[in-house]
């Protein structure tokens, strides 16, 4: 459930509706915004069974959340989060692109997809050292051997890092290296995991899963903002259906019904959602123009020689191109780029 305290409910009025919760052995969650405070209650609500919480001093109303997932919900927390990595942030007010190739092949590639991709406006390097692949006999990545070059193009450029992790042996090693974790679409219901990312302070980036419902995902969310961890980003990279035009089907719908019922920032990867180089082109568009808080797109300095979703990573030329169209649709939106 949720306590709305009135708009002129004082500290005092609050602590006495948050010390009431707390006794009784629930959880208590404060949103503060600009005109009211909400208090969020998380728990065996049967445990105020009998207490008229709406009687209370400060006390506008009391509105039960039918939801399973509670500390992502917009009703908890009405204003649009924020989420600081690094130099930048992610949400409102802001178009986040997070750029780089699919796989880190070595020093070189990493560092020139780095420098060209911060050129052209970027403010993430997205790289993998950690790769789950449909066959185990594809390129599996250079684990921290990658990390260690990841880390070096981030403070050669300034860029923020993210990069996936696929166990608890790969998130151990990343967390001393890049700024922010990414959870793969295959793991987004890998629990563990999920609880340990939230443990493990960075921010983190939830894909949607392959088949995943929007209430699925959010509850993957819930996981790791249970375990003290705020700063999460959720990023569409389509699911599976029976059209194979695409690599996925691109859910565009997710970006507005993700802001409807969540305050967590959302952003869209139109690489892995079409596959195609040639197609990533207007997605970002229409991301943009639906709400999205940022874009993840694959750059590769040759992808035809790419050990990773080649036909899908686009070159640095058309990366440029890519940012340079993506300007007025930023400005409809009220987003810097």
């Amino acid at each position: 459930m949720i306590i709305i305290m009135k708009p002129n409910a004082s500290q005092e009025a609050i602590s006495q509706v948050t010390k009431l919760v707390e006794s009784k052995g629930l959880q208590v969650h404060l949103s503060k915004g600009d005109e009211v405070t909400i208090v969020g209650v998380v728990g065996d609500k049967s445990k105020l069974r009998g207490i008229n919480m709406e009687i209370s001093e400060g006390v506008e109303k009391v509105v039960q959340v039918t939801e399973s997932y509670k500390l992502v919900n917009k009703k908890f927390h009405p204003e649009d989060s924020s989420i600081p990595v690094k130099h930048t942030s992610i949400g409102p007010g802001t178009l986040t692109v997070m750029a780089g190739p699919c796989a880190i092949e070595n020093h070189d590639q990493l560092l020139q997809c780095a420098q060209e991709v911060k050129k052209a406006g970027a403010t993430f390097l997205r790289g993998g050292a950690f790769k789950p692949r449909t066959s185990p006999y594809s390129f599996q990545g250079l684990e921290e051997e990658g990390l260690r070059y990841m880390e070096e193009a981030g403070r050669a450029t300034g860029l923020a890092t993210i990069c996936e992790v696929t166990s608890l042996r790969a998130l151990s090693m990343a967390v001393n290296y890049v700024d922010m974790l990414q959870i793969g679409a295959r793991n987004m219901q890998n629990f563990e995991l999920l609880k340990e990312v939230g443990r493990s302070g960075l921010p983190v980036m939830l894909k949607r899963g392959l088949a995943a419902t929007v209430d699925e995902w959010l509850n993957a969310a819930e996981y790791i903002i249970s375990e003290g961890n705020p700063h999460i980003v959720l990023c569409e990279r389509g699911i599976r259906t029976y059209e194979t035009a695409t690599r996925n089907t691109l859910d565009l719908s997710a970006v507005p019904v993700i802001r409807a019922k969540s305050h967590l920032p959302i952003i869209v990867d139109p690489s892995h959602a079409t596959g195609v180089r040639a197609l990533v082109e207007h997605p970002s568009q229409a991301a943009v123009a639906v709400g999205a808080d940022g874009l993840m797109i694959e750059v590769h300095p040759c992808p035809s020689c790419a050990l990773s979703d080649g036909p899908q990573s686009l070159t640095f030329s058309q990366f440029a191109q890519l940012m340079t169209e993506l300007k007025p649709y930023a400005q409809l939106e009220n987003r810097r780029l």
